[in-house]
């Protein structure tokens, strides 16, 4: 056998290693490691990663970018918050029930009440999700470059179209947002919190670069907001769903042109 030297024999002492040709390659055999000569398709098989002996070699671990790639599991709020949207979607408010969306997460409906203190608060939270998304749209609005003026333009015409496309797209979301709106339930305040200070920051703008000519501030997002009521607040959106949306269009821009002129010079 080319390449013998003394067995290891799991008595605890190590021997001195092996010097092998370079073709050679140590093979463990019960409990002692024998020489084993390769051909030139086992020396392949050790540059490529595989065992010569026929066994695949372990995958490598990743590490790095690659480890922290991963998909990362989807939480037990964001898996109920899924559920419930999607039974929200095909049975609506009404019809919706903790029971049912705990049975469908393979949990007790006690355990929901662990994330959702209650129906109202779990319809909530889907609806929150949309809010989000609107208060994002108009927060790049805001900070957008063009002039005060054009804002509250924009301002106004996109929060007025996302409510009125979710009251024809989506009847049963906005059921819950109006409901919101009407009982005054955290989430309908807090998207009235944060509707207020995405005006007032257009408003501040607009006094601050000489856009608008009124100087108290508290009159004018006061003005904005009472003279769009009809085409930005829910209950209004709701009342006036049977109006042709070219007309409701076109009388929110006559009322968005009385806001932009009174802000422009201070006269409300």
């Amino acid at each position: 056998m080319r390449g013998t030297a003394p067995l290891s024999t799991g008595s605890g002492r190590v021997p001195p290693r092996l010097s092998l040709r370079a073709r050679d390659i140590m093979l463990p055999f019960g409990n002692v490691s024998l020489p084993f000569t390769l051909n030139d398709s086992d020396r392949e098989a050790v540059s490529s990663g595989n065992d010569p002996r026929g066994n695949q070699s372990r995958p490598p671990r990743l590490s790095g970018p690659a480890a922290r790639a991963r998909p990362t599991p989807i939480s037990t709020d964001a898996r109920l918050l899924a559920i419930a949207s999607e039974h929200l979607a095909r049975l609506g408010p009404k019809r919706v029930t903790v029971v049912a969306v705990a049975a469908e997460a393979g949990m007790t409906h006690a355990n929901v009440y662990r994330y959702f203190p209650s129906k109202d608060a779990l319809l909530d939270a889907v609806a929150g999700r949309w809010l989000r998304e609107l208060e994002t749209e108009l927060a790049d609005i805001a900070d957008a470059p063009d002039p005060a003026d054009d804002k509250i333009e924009r301002f106004l015409g996109a929060l007025a179209t996302a409510q009125s496309e979710m009251l024809v797209r989506e009847p049963h979301l906005f059921a819950v947002h109006l409901d919101a709106a009407v009982a005054a339930r955290p989430i309908a305040r807090r998207h009235r919190v944060r509707l207020r200070a995405l005006v007032e920051r257009i408003v501040e703008e607009g006094i601050g670069t000489g856009v608008f000519a009124a100087r108290d501030r508290e009159r004018a997002i006061a003005v904005i907001f009472d003279a769009s009521y009809r085409f930005t607040h829910p209950v209004a959106i709701q009342h006036d769903s049977d109006v042709p949306r070219d007309l409701l269009d076109a009388r929110l821009g006559a009322v968005i042109q009385s806001i932009q002129r009174a802000l422009r010079t201070g006269t409300f």
